[in-house]
This record gives structure tokens, C-alpha cells and sequence, in this order.
């Protein structure tokens, strides 16, 4: 699990406000304007949630759309539940269906801030990562008042990062609209800032916003259960993870991360079991690729790679539906050592694409297994620009110091990789103990 200087850019980015670098949030009743039936259904789906039954809406909205064809709003509505199927199902095939509703929302009603906000959203989930701002500051002009825009175009500017205005705009946020979309990138900003501790307090306050839907509910405890697991604390993610289960049968995301859990505790089988359930779900390629790292560590080579070209052959499917995915099957390649020149091509697109702290450390990455540390090296500090405690970045540098041959250099950042997180990675951090030797 995951996630990552200047003094300069620090004191910029202390300047983003003080609910988002400050104490305690705290709530509030204020609510934003609307109401009807409508959209009280886009809610929930513009934040990724299901609302109800998302097979039966898409059907009921089907129908309502061959009695009214050219009802905006509806086809706005049908837009968001292709979105919502594709997170369910992992069938990239509803994000195609998804634009096509939405545009066709927007050629009769190009006012329509709904539909606008939808292809951001959808851009967001296609990696289109400037199509996302353009279009979530687009849904903004049109409706300034709705808060839910600051969010889309907040996430946009963090993968391209744009921090010092990302922050700023998740602290407007929060100011405008507390609640569960606020807190939760409260939580995300002071994690990339180095600041687990604050990020805790923030992703409880998105628990308690949370409370009374059971899926968001049980999002928030998976993510407040990564963030104790990245600092090495197993029992209160195991705690979080399993309340998520209670609260949300079958959650596939908690039964990934509980996976790494068990996994770290050397419980194998356990964790074997439960990354085949998340899979068997919902093949996201990240629940696969956990399933082909845990045959590969217990010595089930064959296995592990039935994983990997499932991986591949999914990733050939989002692209086909417009996602673009070089920086994350970049990561992947060069983790397992595949087609290394390619990988790195790849993470060189996928870091003009999103030249975020993440782009700079997998371009490192990538760079430092190709041989070209030096070149890596550079790149390596402007991924922890931030002041980020990620251990996986840390080691990513420590090898980057050992190739350049810096001895001490790299064995201190192995060790404090492994002291922010013992159990970062499933292939690498037992390398890191090796090393850190």
C-alpha cells in the first residue's frame, strides 16, 4: 500500500490555508443548494459511491432516456452510472459508453454543469489529467456555488503537480463544504507533506461524515487503514480493514489491503486467499498484481506470471477505452523486470503527462534499473520535494545511491524505509533488510 526541497516550496505551501496544514476540522450542517431526487442520485455517484442499486439505475435511466431522448439531465445521470459500473465491474468498457452519454448531455445543454463535471470526473478516471482541470474549471464558471467542482479540479492539480494550487483549492473546499470529500483530501494533501499524524486526525473526521452510508463508510476505514499500514502499524489497519468487511461485505479494496496485512504478518495462505477473493470480484490489475507478487514470494513462479500477463492484457483494455496508463505499466514493467528500454519510454510520456511527484519516482525508477543512475538521481530528490514519508520512495533512492555507489548514503536510506514502513513493498522490502545490513 502507498503513496510523497525545497524550503521555498514548503512556505508556499504553508500558505494554503489553515484548515488544510492547521488543528482539528470540525463539521458542518450547512448543505448545498439543490435537493431534488436527482440530485440527491448524482451525489453520491459524482463521489464514486453507488447509489443503490447502480445495474437496475442504469436500466431504469435506459429506459427513461427511449421515452425522452433528449433529456439532458438524465443522460447526465446515465453518464455518472457508466462511471460507477466501470468502478464495480472493471470493465473499461462503461467508460466509452460513459463519454458518449455525457457529450451528447452537453451538445443539447452545454450549460449543463452536471454533465461538464462528469467528463472531468471521467477524464480524472481515464488519466487525462489537464482534460480534467479544463473541464472541472469549465463546471465551475457554470455553477461557482456547487462545491463538488473544487474537488475534481483539487484531484487534477495534484497529478500534475500543481501543489501550492491543489492545496489551496482542497482548503477551499473544506471552508465551502466540510464533509467526506473534503476530509479525505485534507487527509491526502498532509500525507504528501509529510504529515501522517495529521493525516489520521483529517481521515477520522471522514469517518465520522461517513457514518450512516455503508460504502463510503467502508472507503474511509480502508483509507484510514492504509495510512496507519504506512507507518508499520498492523493491528489498527487489521482493526480498520475489518470493520470495513463488517460495515460493507466483501469490500474488494479491503480485502486487497488486507491481504498486504496478513501478508506482512507472514500469514500467506491468508493473504493468498484473500487477494484471490478481491481478483475474483474485481479484477482491478492492481488486486492482480498483489496476487502475482504473493505466488511470487512464496516461490510460485508460474503462477505469479499467469498474474503478470493478466495484468498486461488488461492494461491493453483501458488503453482501448481511453485510459491512459505508461506511468502505472511503467511502475509494474520495471518493478518485475520486463521490458525495461520499453518501461522506460513509457515512464518518460507518462511523466510529461503528469509531472507530479509520483511521475518523478517511477521515471527514477525506471532510470536507475535501466542503468542510468545518475540521470535518476535527479529526479529522486524532486519526488521527495514534498517532505514526504513514503518508505517505497526512499528505497527507490537508496538504490539510486547504491548504483552511484554512495555505500552509507544508501544504507541510510534503506534503514529509514524500513523504519517508516517495514513492510512497504512485497518484493522490495525484503531487499531493503538485505541491504540495510
Amino acid at each position: 500500500m502507498k503513496t510523497r526541497i525545497a524550503l521555498g516550496l514548503i512556505v508556499m505551501l504553508a500558505a494554503a490555508g489553515a484548515i488544510l496544514l492547521g488543528g482539528a476540522l470540525r463539521e458542518s450542517s450547512e448543505a448545498e443548494a439543490g435537493g431534488s431526487d436527482r440530485t440527491a442520485l448524482a451525489e453520491p455517484l459524482q463521489a464514486g459511491f453507488a447509489a443503490g442499486d447502480t445495474g437496475g439505475l442504469v436500466l431504469q435511466l435506459q429506459a427513461d432516456l427511449r421515452r425522452q431522448p433528449k433529456d439532458p439531465r438524465s443522460l447526465a445521470l446515465l453518464g455518472l452510472a457508466y462511471q460507477q459500473r466501470a468502478r464495480e465491474t472493471a470493465d473499461p468498457a462503461y467508460l466509452s459508453r460513459s463519454e458518449h452519454a455525457l457529450r451528447k448531455a452537453v451538445r443539447l445543454s452545454p450549460a449543463n454543469d452536471l454533465a461538464v463535471s462528469g467528463l472531468a470526473s471521467l477524464a480524472l478516471s481515464q488519466h487525462q489529467f489537464r482534460d480534467a482541470l479544463s473541464l472541472g474549471r469549465r463546471a465551475s464558471r457554470l455553477a461557482p456555488a456547487t462545491a463538488r467542482h473544487l474537488a475534481v479540479i483539487g484531484d487534477a492539480l495534484v497529478e500534475l503537480g500543481r501543489y501550492e494550487q491543489a492545496f489551496a483549492t482542497f482548503d477551499a473546499l473544506a471552508r465551502r463544504k466540510p464533509g467526506l470529500a473534503a476530509y479525505s483530501r485534507v487527509a491526502y494533501a498532509r500525507e504528501l507533506l509529510g504529515r501522517p499524524r495529521a493525516a489520521i486526525e483529517a481521515m477520522w473526521l471522514a469517518v465520522d461524515a461517513a457514518s450512516a452510508q455503508p460504502e463510503p463508510a467502508a472507503w474511509t476505514r480502508v483509507e484510514l487503514a492504509k495510512l496507519y499500514f504506512g507507518r508499520g502499524e498492523l493491528d489498527p489497519a487489521e482493526k480498520h480493514l475489518r470493520a470495513a468487511l463488517s460495515i460493507f461485505p466483501g469490500y474488494v479494496f479491503a480485502l486487497d489491503a488486507l491481504a498486504h496485512v496478513e501478508a506482512a504478518r507472514g500469514r500467506h495462505p491468508r493473504a493468498i486467499a484473500l487477494a484471490r477473493r478481491a481478483v475474483a470480484a474485481v479484477p482491478l490489475p492492481q488486486f492482480i498484481a498483489t496476487l502475482g507478487d504473493l505466488y511470487q514470494v512464496t516461490g510460485e513462479g508460474r503462477l505469479a506470471r499467469e498474474q503478470y500477463a493478466l495484468v498486461g492484457a488488461i492494461e491493453r483494455l483501458l488503453r482501448a477505452n481511453g485510459v491512459r496508463t505508461d506511468l502505472e505499466t511503467a511502475l509494474f514493467d520495471v518493478d518485475h523486470g520486463l521490458r525495461l528500454d520499453d518501461a522506460l519510454d513509457r515512464a518518460r510520456r507518462g511523466h510529461r503527462e503528469r509531472p507530479s511527484i509520483e511521475g518523478d519516482d517511477v521515471l527514477a525508477w525506471a532510470l536507475a534499473r535501466s542503468g542510468r543512475c545518475g540521470e535518476a538521481l535527479s529526479f529522486s530528490n524532486r519526488s521527495l520535494r514534498l517532505g514526504t514519508r513514503d518508505a517505497l520512495k526512499i528505497f527507490h533512492r537508496g538504490m539510486i545511491e547504491r548504483c552511484l555507489g554512495r555505500a552509507d548514503a544508501a544504507r541510510t536510506s534503506f534503514r529509514r524505509a524500513l523504519e517508516i514502513n517495514p513492510h512497504f513493498s512485497l518484493i522490495w522490502a525484503p531487499v531493503a533488510r538485505r541491504y540495510a545490513a
